[in-house]
Parts: structure tokens; C-alpha cells; sequence
């Protein structure tokens, strides 16, 4: 492990130090992790592409009036699903734009025709529809919550997730990437992940590197999402993801991170967080496997072999086969998981549904 002084005197480490800590993230991860690289097969479906928030480096957002702006339908929604279970995925990631219903009639009008008020409403019938007519587990990304919204999805979600990216407010500023986004608020994000620590919610969270960042900002976005789980002990992974510059973006020419200081924040974030935290970074967002395995990773998160990755869509998915080739090129093991991780799915009445709990049992009956 690692103080968060030591962590601070690093920003400026040169490539014998980095390798150091590499070494001991690497270390740190055989023994609790072994030689098993993990993911996740599932579907993308992004329920949303409304959202009040306007990121700086965000292309996933569409405005109201764009041609491309979409709520999906329950009908849409179930296409991408039953097609994703007939090649073998087992989860269902639910990704929207934060609460559009409160800054578009757009979004009003369409859940109030439905017999909605909320977002959050749509989106627990969702989830009720894919475990009442799939094999298939819902996980949540609906960015931040409410504790009532924590309380009406936990019910139909396996895990929920939303990258807290920094605990920075200065990124807020104008010209900043997280300027007007009402809900990139730090402590507005920080109170979702204590409540659904308080209401024992297996989660995903994350950090995003790049966006303008100072390395003690984002140190400090690690110990405050360790700090949160040794409190509660419900964050599952935690999410090290690299910020892609793209076109037609505030940040479209901002400088992405460079390939050392990627490898330094995984191996930083693997010695600053619980060891029981599983450590995920996105193969789309980079070529560079052996690299990432060696600096303590030990998941691939979340793969495809249906829908793209519509964060990144100029980034598709590896091919699963490949994937498995290229961990195994690297002395791994690459093993599927579900959406919820094993620690957390062995205490069901702490962390399961009735519904979550018998769905994971049928999964694990015929795997």
C-alpha cells in the first residue's frame, strides 16, 4: 500500500520510480487477484442520449432538436437485449444522460405519455423487463441519485455504477471540461456513492484522467472513493479510464494523457485502494495490454460482442476471442464474470434482491 504523501511525491517521478510502483501494484495484485484478467459480456443500451449536463469532452449527448436525440422505446430496448442474449451475454448496461426530464419538454412529453414523471421510473421498468423476460442481468449507469432512486432500483439492479471522474470543483470553472454540469457537482456525486454505500449497493465507480486534472486532485479522487468504501464496503471496481479527445468538442484539442502517466495512475490507484476493489481499465481505450496488466489491473470491465461502446463509438470493443488472446499473450487467464462480483452475489441477503438473487443463481446453473 501506499500513503497519500508518498502518492502526492509522485507526480513528477521518473520512469525508474514509476516502475517501482508498477512492480508493487503488480505484486499487490497476484495476491489477491492471481493471474485472472476478468469481464463482463454484455449489452450496451443507451436508454438515453438526453442529458442536462454539457461536458466538456462529451459526444454522447444529444441536444433536443438534433436529429439523433432519442429516448429508447420498450420495443427498442428489448431488440438489443434478445439479440444480446442469443449470443451469450449476461449483462444489461443501462446508460443515460442525467435527469433530461428536468430541462426538456422533449424528455416530459415523452415519459408523461408513457405514465411517467421521472427518468428513474422509466428506468426501473426497464430493469423489470429484462429480468421478468430474459435470463439477463440489469446493471445501472444513471449517474446521480436521490436515495429514493437508490431505494427503487436496488430492487431490480444486480450492481449500479457512476464514475465519480474527480473530486475537484475547480473543474466546474468556466472553460473547465465540467462547466455548467449541474450534476458533476463533486460532493453531489460523493452523497451517491455514500448512499448507495448506506443501502449495500454493489457499485462501479471511476475516475477520468486528462479532463484538466492536477495529479493531487487526482489522487484525491481515489482516497475519496477508498475512503467511502472502507466506510461501506460496497464499491465492487473502480473504472481508471484515459480521456479521448473527439472531434466537435469543447476539448476537441486537448492533449489525451500520456501512455506513462496512465500506467502510473493504475499502479497508484491498485496501491491506494482496498485490495478487494477490482481494478478495471477499458481495452477500446488503448493497445497497450501487457502494460496495463503489469501496472495491477485485473479487469477488462465490460465487453460487447453486439452494441458498441457509445462513450467511445469510435472505439470499437476488442473481439472476445482476441481479448483472450492478447490476456493470455500476457500470462493471464481471462475469465467471465457477471455483473456483480463474486464477494458480493455470496451475500445475498445483504446485497440481492429476491429477483437479482434467483436470476444469478439460474446463470450460474447452466454456466
Amino acid at each position: 500500500m501506499i500513503s497519500v504523501e508518498q502518492a502526492y511525491n509522485l507526480e513528477n517521478a521518473d520512469s525508474d520510480q514509476i516502475q517501482v510502483v508498477r512492480n508493487q501494484a503488480s505484486a499487490l495484485r497476484d495476491l489477491h487477484w492471481g493471474d485472472v484478467a476478468t469481464y463482463s459480456k454484455k449489452v450496451f443500451v443507451p436508454l438515453t442520449n438526453m442529458c442536462r449536463d454539457t461536458c466538456g469532452y462529451c459526444t454522447f449527448v444529444k441536444p433536443p432538436g438534433s436529429s439523433e436525440a432519442n429516448i429508447m422505446t420498450p420495443e427498442e430496448v428489448m431488440e438489443v437485449v434478445y439479440k444480446g442474449e442469443k449470443l451469450g451475454c449476461k449483462e444489461v448496461l443501462f446508460s443515460l444522460g442525467e435527469k433530461p426530464e428536468k430541462t426538456y419538454p422533449e424528455a416530459r412529453k415523452f415519459l408523461a405519455e408513457r405514465g411517467y414523471s421521472t427518468i428513474i421510473d422509466y428506468v426501473y421498468d426497464m430493469c423489470r423487463m429484462v429480468i421478468e423476460k430474459t435470463g439477463m442481468l440489469p446493471h445501472v449507469n444513471a449517474g446521480t441519485l436521490s436515495e429514493q432512486d437508490v431505494i427503487k432500483l436496488r430492487p431490480v439492479s444486480a450492481s449500479m455504477g457512476m464514475m465519480l471522474e474527480n473530486v475537484s470543483r475547480r473543474l466546474m470553472g468556466k472553460g473547465q471540461a465540467h462547466y455548467a454540469c449541474p450534476d458533476k457537482v463533486p460532493l453531489q456525486r460523493l452523497r451517491t456513492l455514500e448512499l448507495t454505500g448506506k443501502h449495500n449497493v454493489p457499485f462501479t465507480t471511476g475516475i477520468l484522467i486528462g479532463i484538466g486534472e492536477t495529479w493531487q486532485e487526482r489522487v484525491d479522487s481515489l482516497i475519496a472513493i477508498n475512503e467511502m468504501h472502507l466506510k461501506y464496503g460496497h464499491i465492487q471496481e473502480v473504472i481508471i479510464q484515459n480521456f479521448k479527445a473527439k472531434p466537435g468538442t469543447a476539448m476537441a484539442d486537448a492533449p489525451e494523457p500520456e501512455h506513462e502517466d496512465m500506467l502510473k495512475t493504475l499502479a497508484v490507484a491498485r496501491l491506494i485502494l482496498d485490495p478487494t476493489i477490482s481494478i478495471q481499465a477499458p481495452p477500446n481505450l488503448q493497445e497497450y495490454y501487457k502494460d496495463y496488466l503489469y501496472s495491477g489491473i485485473n479487469d477488462w470491465g465490460g465487453v460487447s460482442p453486439l452494441t458498441i461502446d457509445h462513450i467511445n463509438p469510435e472505439r470499437a470493443w476488442p473481439k472476445i476471442k482476441s481479448l483472450e488472446f492478447k490476456t493470455s499473450e500476457c500470462g493471464f487467464r481471462l475469465e467471465e464474470r457477471l455483473a456483480i462480483y463474486p464477494q458480493y452475489k455470496n451475500l445475498p441477503d445483504k446485497y440481492l434482491s429476491y429477483d437479482i438473487s434467483c436470476r444469478i443463481d439460474e446463470l450460474e446453473a447452466v454456466a
